[in-house]
């Protein structure tokens, strides 16, 4: 991006488009030009621990697929001669006349994703990773690790390529940390890509492997990320909890590792292999970018952002989301994402769909009778089919099978000239039936089910022969009997295809409606963003009031009050006209599926139906109450809740506390409740800094068993020992004691360092109480939709689906989902609305047509297929026969393989297509 003129909602981005060299519609990613490429250079992509072409594709997962001309490096540009991936390109996409280009683009919002880098520990002579080629970073250990990576998953060390016996990982390298760089800040992500890493390392060794793991503290505060940090330990990975001072390489170029042990001890280790677990920073393009746009950036370059809008910058009308507004990892940066679009299109959903052009299909030709007409087109794909499987013979073998009419071999079928010719010469030829022998259906045929579309047929006539996957890729040392089995293949896919129906996708009309249930700060935030962008909302809440947890929480981490937050936000989700809000109210019932529900809610004045397309669940949870510490005994222990509540209410006087003492972890990480509760770090020092500034003099001891203040909370512990504040760290096995001292409490801790029990007289003792989930079970089985072990509802996917179920049209946000801090919490509301707005922003929706049908003849009633049906699709008619509701349906076939009298079928993959193609086989 070069400029920016304009304000929110109406905004000239002017853009530079840098060229590639390479026409992209032309581009069929074969590999050519890369092959013939003779200038190799260190690859990037791969942390430079091996080398790349000059032409190339930047990455194995690129999207799209394409490949790229790297001029810095190209023979071409440096000396004007060579040319040779121009002339060996099959399909002329190279192009050397590509230019610069700039052009404008008039937008209503921006969003900033730019990311971060990965801290470079080259020029700190204590981690010696430019010195030693065995210590790596951790990036460079990813790319070892991977199948795409320079020794294709087979783990070595870079030095010598010998397997390594032993590897340390060494965390908080450019994290927490003020002595060798200026990032004070915690990364949030190291501490789980380590264990990650460290993890998948001992499987590629099969046991052969000896990983240990040298931190400060163990943050694995994410959701089912204590379990995985369990899982390492059980697996076998050893954790020392000390910083290392020296490193230094031995004549085998092992390397010696000194440390302190954890009693102050001098300790040493030898190692194969030392990995350095890095932090992230943001570049200094991007900290320029961000002064263009007239963004505001903190002390760390990251971008400023309030708690109560956790996705919108400085500047209205652009907005981030990612690393780029603090260290976090892929779950919640997606759900970022989706928060920004969320702010991004709720200032401009007056003109939602203005831009939008349909694309107008012609309508499906009747085939219904008609003798099948068999198209069959065979890809060599390059030299990825071609160069196993002789595609010839098979092109001239599927001519010869029944009901083939047409068959082509094209060098690849899946480019866009291809396409276009095969939609002419299914018109042409009047095929009904199109069979396609090339890679896999998984990521090729919505690709042809859209040429079917394009040449007049329905999609579902369409059949797909994986001559690659399964079958060049696999059988490369054997080309004859390649060839054989992709004649099978194909003989199979023509003997289904031959069977194939036009199937009919079920319309839905969609209900514009939303219910949101639960009335805390997430539920809110996502009834008004609902509202705000013009849907009817409902918000249920079973308290008489709004605000759930955050009426009792003081301030956020950034010290922001919520009192003054919460009251406006209330006030403003009473006054929204589009927003209807029920209190006191419960769900008694739920009807429907996507796009069309129907709850019944109860309150005292009788029940009511709402009629709804989406529904977000934000239940909120609960605080745990303690049975330990004299809880319920003393009235000097409270939890951080009840504290606040105090402080707030004017019953406690912080100035009046000369002893404090916070407890960690209670009820957190614990068998009962294996999981970190997030925010109780932060709260406690929080809390520690609060009655500091309040009483100087006040004595504050913290007793933590890891000091989870990720991200910026780091800058908050680092205050907090600045200002005096205590902090002892004790192990599960030896947890505090405390004990009644008349009004005063005596807390008992044993101190690692010293080797010996603390005594501390308190005034006050604050118990960090985990969050608990409300186990809304009634609740999930009503919507269809799952509670994990702990009860949190469970997301359809962590990373890419993080706000969004299993089942369609419902999604989450808040505590319901797991333990956070309220700004995630905003943001996690703000994503649930944007991901539910791509159902209700439309007038109806197509369900897939491969849905599973009963034939009632044949059902005895026995339940079977409703019992194993995932997604509660198939229930009892009238009669106590199966009924299968189309709309519930993913087509998985559990209801085909469980059934004992064959009732139940699949459309598109029937009884009688799956035995044509075993048929064939033989």
């Amino acid at each position: 991006m070069v400029d920016i003129q304009g304000e929110e909602g109406d905004f000239t981005v002017e853009v530079v488009s840098y060229p590639r060299y390479i026409d992209m519609d032309k581009c069929i990613a074969c590999g050519a030009c890369a092959e013939k490429c003779p200038k190799k250079v260190p690859n990037e992509y791969n942390q430079g621990l091996d080398k790349r072409k000059a032409a190339h594709v930047r990455y194995a997962q690129a999207v799209p697929l394409k490949y790229c001309i790297d001029s810095t490096n190209c023979i071409y540009f440096q000396k004007g001669k060579c040319k040779a991936c121009q002339k060996f390109c099959p399909t002329g996409a190279v192009d050397f006349e590509q230019q610069e280009q700039r052009r404008q683009i008039k937008v209503g919002s921006l969003i900033l994703a730019a990311g971060f880098r990965a801290f470079d520990p080259t020029p700190y002579i204590v981690y010696q990773y430019a010195k030693f080629p065995n210590v790596v970073t951790a990036l460079e250990f990813e790319r070892i690790l991977a199948a795409s990576g320079p020794w294709m998953g087979h783990l070595v060390r870079p030095g010598d390529e010998k397997e390594p016996k032993r590897i340390a990982f060494l965390q908080c390298v450019g994290s927490r940390d003020l002595n060798t760089c200026d990032h004070p800040y915690c990364s949030s992500v190291c501490c789980m890509y380590a264990l990650k890493e460290a993890t998948i390392a001992m499987e590629h060794a099969h046991g052969d492997l000896e990983v240990t793991i040298f931190f400060m503290d163990m943050r694995t505060f994410g959701k089912d990320f204590e379990r995985y940090y369990e899982k390492a330990k059980a697996a076998g990975v050893k954790f020392v909890r000390s910083r290392v001072h020296t490193i230094s390489q031995l004549p085998d170029q092992s390397l010696l590792i000194e440390y302190a042990g954890e009693d102050g001890s001098p300790q040493s280790g030898e190692f194969d292999m030392v990995v350095l677990s890095h932090g992230l920073e943001i570049p200094p393009t991007t900290v320029e970018l961000a002064q263009k746009l007239g963004v505001e950036l903190g002390d760390h370059s990251f971008v400023k952002t309030s708690s109560f809008t956790p996705v919108a910058t400085s500047r209205p009308g652009i907005y981030v989301c990612g690393a780029l507004a603090g260290p976090k990892d892929i779950p919640i940066s997606v759900m970022e994402a989706s928060a920004a679009a969320c702010a991004a299109a709720g200032k401009l959903a007056s003109a939602r769909g203005t831009l939008v052009k349909e694309k107008e299909l012609p309508k499906p030709l009747d085939v219904a009778g008609d003798m099948p007409r068999i198209g069959v087109f065979v890809c060599s794909c390059g030299v990825n089919i071609a160069g196993v499987v002789d595609v010839e013979a098979v092109a001239e073998y599927a001519r010869s099978l029944p009901y083939v009419a047409y068959v082509e071999n094209n060098l690849f079928t899946c480019s866009q000239d291809t396409q276009d010719k095969m939609a002419e010469v299914i018109k042409e030829q009047g095929l009904n039936r199109i069979v396609v022998a090339a890679c896999t259906p998984r990521t090729h045929e919505p690709l042809f089910q859209e040429t079917l579309q394009n040449a007049g047929l329905n999609k579902y006539l369409f059949e797909m022969a994986n001559i690659r996957n399964q079958d060049s890729w696999v059988h490369s040392d054997d080309p004859e009997a390649a060839t054989e089995k992709a004649k099978d293949l194909v003989r199979m896919a023509v003997a289904k295809a031959a069977l194939l129906q036009p199937l009919e996708e079920v319309r839905l009309d969609i209900n514009p409606g939303a219910l949101v249930i639960g009335g805390g700060i997430a539920g809110m935030t996502a009834a008004l963003e609902l509202a705000g962008q013009g849907y009817r909302t409902h918000l249920v809440e079973r308290d008489q009031t709004l605000g759930g947890n955050a009426r009792s929480l003081r301030v956020t981490a950034q010290g922001e009050e919520v009192a003054p937050y919460l009251e406006k936000l209330i006030a403003r989700v009473e006054a929204e006209p589009n927003l209807t809000v029920h209190t006191g109210a419960t769900i008694k019932d739920v009807d429907g599926f996507v796009g069309n529900f129907k709850t019944t809610i109860a309150t005292d004045s009788g029940e009511e139906v709402i009629e709804h397309g989406v529904a977000i669940i934000a239940v909120g949870a609960g605080e745990y109450k303690p049975n330990e510490y004299l809880y319920g005994q003393h009235p000097k222990v409270m939890t951080h809740l009840e504290m606040d509540a105090a402080i707030m209410d004017g019953q406690l006087d912080p100035t009046q506390v000369d002893s404090l003492v916070l407890i960690q972890c209670v009820g957190s990480r614990e068998p009962e409740r294996p999981y970190c509760s997030k925010v109780c770090c932060t709260h406690s020092v929080e809390t520690a800094l609060y009655f500091k500034e309040k009483n100087p003099d006040c004595q504050v001891v913290i007793i933590y068993r890891d000091m989870r203040t990720y991200g910026e909370r780091e800058l908050l512990y680092r205050q907090a020992r600045e200002k005096g504040v205590l902090c002892v760290r004790y192990e599960p096995e030896a947890k505090p004691r405390v004990e009644a001292d008349g009004d005063k409490l005596k807390v008992t801790v044993r101190d690692h360092v010293l080797g010996r029990d603390l005594v501390i007289s308190a005034d006050l003792l604050g118990l960090a109480s985990a969050i608990v989930s409300h186990r809304a079970e009634d609740l999930a089985q009503m919507f269809k939709v799952p509670l994990d072990e702990d009860g949190w509802f469970l997301e359809a996917h962590q990373k890419l689906r993080p706000v969004d179920f299993a089942t369609d049209g419902v999604f989450m946000c808040g505590l319901a989902h797991y333990p956070k801090p309220l700004e995630e919490a905003v943001a996690q509301a703000q994503a649930a609305v944007s991901r539910a707005v791509t159902v209700l922003s439309r007038d109806e929706m197509w369900l897939s047509g491969t849905v599973a049908f009963i034939d009632q003849r044949k059902c005895v009633g026995c339940g079977v297929c409703w019992t194993v049906c995932p997604y509660q699709a198939i229930t009892q008619d009238e009669n106590g026969l199966a009924v299968v509701n189309e709309a519930l349906c993913k087509g998985c076939g559990t209801c085909v393989a469980s059934c004992r009298s064959g009732a139940p079928n699949l459309r598109g993959f029937t009884t009688a297509d799956i035995m044509a193609q075993i048929e064939a086989m033989f």
